[in-house]
Parts: C-alpha cells; sequence; structure tokens
C-alpha cells in the first residue's frame, strides 16, 4: 500500500504540472481582450499597450506561465538588489509591492524627467518622503544603455531607461492618468501558484487567493450539506430498490429517480422557486450574502438549492446503487450462500453489501467533484456565491489568473478524491491489492 500511494502521488504531481500547461495554454488561446474587458471598449491603443506592458501581457508565453507558477519575486530581487514584499495598502484598499531597504525601510522610485531618479521612503509614522538618489544609480546594461531597476508606485519591477521620455497610462478612480518618464520594461511581481499566490484578479483588482478561499468554503459548505443528506438516502434506497427487484417499490423507486435525474437542475430549482418561495412563501428564493455569517444567520437561504441538489444527485446514485444490487443478488456465490440456507439478512451484509457498493463508491467520488466545482447551474439561479459561479463569471471576464488556479484546485480534489477512493476499495474488497 505505501509503494501505491507514492505511486499516486507522484503521479498526482506529474498530472498537475501536465493539466497547469495545458489550463494556461487555453487561458490564453481562449478569445477576448483582457485589456479592454477591464478598461472598457474606448481604450486608445496607446492605452492598452500601456496596460499590458504593465501587467506582462506582451511578454512571452513561457515568461508569463514562470512566472505564475514559481513566482517573479525572485528575480525581481535580482535585478533590483534588494528584496521585494507585498503590502496591503489600507489608503487605497488594495495590495501594493515595495522594495525592502538594508535598513528594513520600504520604497519605491519613480523619475519625472527621465534623467534623475526618486525614491519614496515610508518612514516610521507612515508618511512618505521622496529622495532624490545620484547618478550612479544608473548602470551600464549589456546593450550599452544606462538602465536603473527599481519598483514603480504601481507595484511592479521596472527597468527605466536614461533620457526615455515614455508615457504610461493608469487607470484611477476618476479617469485616466498619464504620467512621463514611464519604465521600459516591467515585470508584473507575485509569489507563484506553487507559494499560494496564483496572480491579482484582474476583475476585482485583489489577490485570486484572498477571493477564491471564500467561495471554495461556501461551496464546501453547500457541498457537504447536500453531501450528507443525498449519499446516505440514496445508497439506502438503491439497496432497498435491488433487493425487491420487481416489485412495487422497487418499481416506484426506479422510475421516480429516473424522473429526478432526467429534470435539468435549472428547471427543478425555478419549479421549487414557485412552489415554495413565490406561492408558499415558506422559503427564500434567492441566497443574500451580506456577510461572511449570513449563511449561519439564515440557514433557511440554503433550503432549495440543498434540495435540488438532492433531486439531481438522489437519483443518479440511487439507480447505480440498485443495478449493482440487482447484479450482485444474482451471482453464484449469493446463490451457493442462499441454498445453504443462511438467513437473507445475513447474506446481504456479510456477502453481498460489500460488493454491491464498489460501483456506488466510485460514482460518489466522482460526484464529490461534482459538488464542489459544477453546481455552477445552481449557484447561479439561486445566486449562491461559491466555486462554480465564481468560475463562471471568471470566464466570461477572461481573468485568466482566477480562472487557472480555480481549475487547478478543481483538479487537486478530482485526483485526492479518486485517491481516497482508491483506498477505500482495499477496505471493501479485501481481494483488491495494490503492489
Amino acid at each position: 500500500m505505501a509503494k501505491f500511494l507514492l505511486r499516486r502521488i507522484l503521479f498526482l504531481i506529474l498530472t498537475l504540472v501536465v493539466v497547469s500547461i495545458a489550463i494556461f495554454a487555453i487561458s490564453e488561446l481562449a478569445p477576448g481582450n483582457i485589456a479592454v474587458n477591464s478598461l472598457g471598449n474606448t481604450i486608445t491603443p496607446e492605452q492598452e499597450a500601456s496596460f499590458n506592458a504593465q501587467n506582462g501581457l506582451d511578454q512571452p508565453v513561457l515568461t508569463r506561465y514562470v512566472r505564475w507558477t514559481i513566482g517573479s519575486d525572485w528575480q525581481a530581487a535580482t535585478l533590483i538588489g534588494s528584496p521585494v514584499q507585498r503590502f496591503y495598502d489600507a489608503t487605497n484598499n488594495r495590495y501594493n509591492w515595495w522594495g525592502v531597504g538594508p535598513d528594513g525601510a520600504l520604497f519605491q522610485n519613480r523619475t519625472d524627467d527621465g534623467q534623475t531618479m526618486l525614491r519614496i521612503e515610508v518612514l516610521p509614522d507612515g508618511s512618505t518622503r521622496e529622495v532624490t538618489l545620484g547618478p550612479d544609480v544608473w548602470k551600464t546594461d549589456k546593450d550599452g544603455y544606462p538602465v536603473f531597476w527599481g519598483v514603480d508606485q504601481e507595484g511592479h519591477a521596472a527597468m527605466w531607461v536614461k533620457g526615455d521620455q515614455l508615457e504610461s497610462w493608469t487607470l484611477t478612480k476618476a479617469a485616466w492618468k498619464s504620467s512621463k518618464g514611464a519604465p521600459r520594461l516591467y515585470i508584473p511581481l507575485q509569489y507563484g501558484l506553487l507559494r499560494g499566490d496564483p496572480g491579482v484578479s484582474f476583475f476585482t483588482r485583489r489577490p485570486v487567493a484572498e477571493t477564491l478561499v471564500p467561495r471554495l468554503i461556501n461551496t464546501a459548505i453547500l457541498a457537504a450539506i447536500a453531501f450528507a443528506i443525498v449519499m446516505p438516502l440514496a445508497l439506502a434506497l438503491g439497496l432497498l430498490a435491488g433487493l425487491n427487484e420487481g416489485k412495487f417499490i422497487d418499481r416506484l423507486l426506479s422510475v421516480t429517480s429516473l424522473i429526478a435525474t432526467a429534470t435539468p437542475e435549472f428547471a427543478s430549482g425555478v419549479f421549487l422557486i414557485l412552489v415554495f418561495s413565490t406561492w408558499l412563501g415558506w422559503f427564500p428564493g434567492a441566497v443574500v450574502v451580506s456577510s461572511d455569517t449570513a449563511i449561519f444567520e439564515r440557514p433557511q437561504m440554503l433550503i432549495l438549492p440543498i434540495i435540488t441538489l438532492t433531486l439531481i444527485e438522489l437519483g443518479y446514485v440511487l439507480r447505480i446503487t440498485r443495478a449493482s444490487m440487482v447484479e450482485v443478488m444474482r451471482t453464484n456465490y449469493i446463490r451457493t450462500a442462499t441454498l445453504k440456507g443462511l438467513p437473507r439478512w445475513r447474506i446481504v451484509v456479510r456477502h453481498a453489501l460489500r460488493n454491491a457498493l464498489m460501483a456506488p463508491i466510485t460514482i460518489i467520488i466522482l460526484h464529490v467533484n461534482w459538488l464542489i466545482g459544477g453546481i455552477v447551474v445552481v449557484e447561479t439561479l439561486f445566486g449562491y456565491p461559491g466555486l462554480g459561479r465564481y468560475v463562471l463569471e471568471a470566464a466570461l471576464f477572461k481573468d485568466v489568473f482566477a480562472i487557472e488556479a480555480a481549475a487547478m484546485l478543481l483538479v487537486v480534489i478530482a485526483v485526492g478524491t479518486q485517491l481516497v477512493a482508491d483506498v477505500i476499495y482495499t477496505y471493501l474488497n479485501p481481494r483488491i491489492r495494490y503492489a
């Protein structure tokens, strides 16, 4: 078992590497213009070029993939000569990057004329001061240009070329702001996916991990409640139907489950909203999350989404369990046990049940993935702020960092749950061994 688990973990790592490449490539090839989506369709070509340069969207694909996976702070620290760190800026309600000097002082850089570099330092009392740097800060690069590497005021590692009078465009809350003395080259700063920082969302302008985790928690709450209701009930009813093959209870459960499974989520969800929210007024028809504790303060908001998920999942798992139990009950070893005169309950519990659960366990594990990432229809219908709806909104906006991070999270869940299923198999059927 230890060797098997080690192989599966190595396979998991390899799978994640391959999938990360595929996800990144698909996100890059997907139609849509990130600059237009972020800034509006009235931007000028100069503004679009400035946006793309500042966010590294004009750089080679391999460079962006490396930055997404392992970050760029280490590269920036080498070029600048000082480490860089990300801090929360309460004044502007955003995160920003700063260089860290030998004395621990935070600094950023700018130039007004392309000749003199200024250093903006943060003082102990939180105020800032500007310090004029001497001409010796310019270093000659391999092409013979005098350059200076620092951190600009937008939190990018940047390279200025002495004498340049380039213009940069920045979108503020009021309007576009242009400034002279822009860097010639930018390196967007991030810690990288492997260190929990897949990037900054182009939609919310906040770190993706900060917005993704709450959505994952919301979906996990909804999925866990639905799972705890659906799976035991579906297994019990499926076993009941399988043990009574051809009888009325079997026909009733089979037909009912088929109808529930065949009905799309949006149809059953709308029906439940009309009946229980609009007509009867028993439950809210939408999930309104005004705070982090809103779900726990008004748990009745989850009733209709959970019932919708139950109707879909219950019928599917029930039918799989029924079919598995019927097949097991027709096997020769069950017939032999029956001919020996063993009590029926003993035959079912000791001989049939474990084997009958093999197929349902596979389906249940696969549906864990669906409950986490595939309930976008239910979340959208009821306005539930979950992971599925998060992925949909990110895809429509082409928020590439959000899409890539969410996709990688779903892949980890999918591969991890399959590993759990393999371990469970060994307990359900002792004949299964992993070398």
